[in-house]
């Protein structure tokens, strides 16, 4: 099963495993997140973050989530980068963890493709629901 890391910008990371905990149900095995703050220095952080990526590789690799591509928690995630081991993709979103949890099973390629699609595809506008009320009948 490939581990999951999510790297991002305060709380956002651990909000996001709880919600995929609620709608699946239960909290996903093998997904851990790394908050950076305002206040972290990232070079200090990075021996966290290799030390996560250790934890949660159980030989199928570990997929890396971060929040902006270009901040912190990205550049992070770059210095941990294996290519065909340890990947990476930014943008992480409800739609993106809930895709690659679905997938983390398949090879490390499949979880990434099918995190960039979960994410695109999880940005949809919401049409306006006709309600129709009882006491006028309209």
């Amino acid at each position: 099963m490939i581990g999951i890391l999510i790297i991002s910008h305060g709380t956002l990371g651990e909000s996001l495993i709880h919600c995929a905990s609620h709608v699946l149900n239960k909290r996903p095995p093998q997904v851990k997140q790394l908050g950076i703050t305002a206040q972290d220095d990232p070079f200090r952080l990075l021996p966290q973050a290799q030390a996560l990526v250790k934890e949660l590789d159980d030989g199928d690799g570990v997929l890396i989530l971060s929040d902006i591509f270009g901040g912190s928690p990205a550049n992070i995630a770059a210095k941990l980068i294996v290519p065909g081991h340890v990947e990476g993709v930014a943008g992480v979103s409800l739609p993106m963890l809930i895709r690659v949890l679905t997938y983390r099973d398949k090879p490390l390629q499949t979880a990434v493709v099918k995190a960039i699609s979960g994410g695109c595809d999880g940005v949809v506008r919401i049409p306006a629901l006709v309600v129709k009320h009882a006491a006028t009948g309209s």
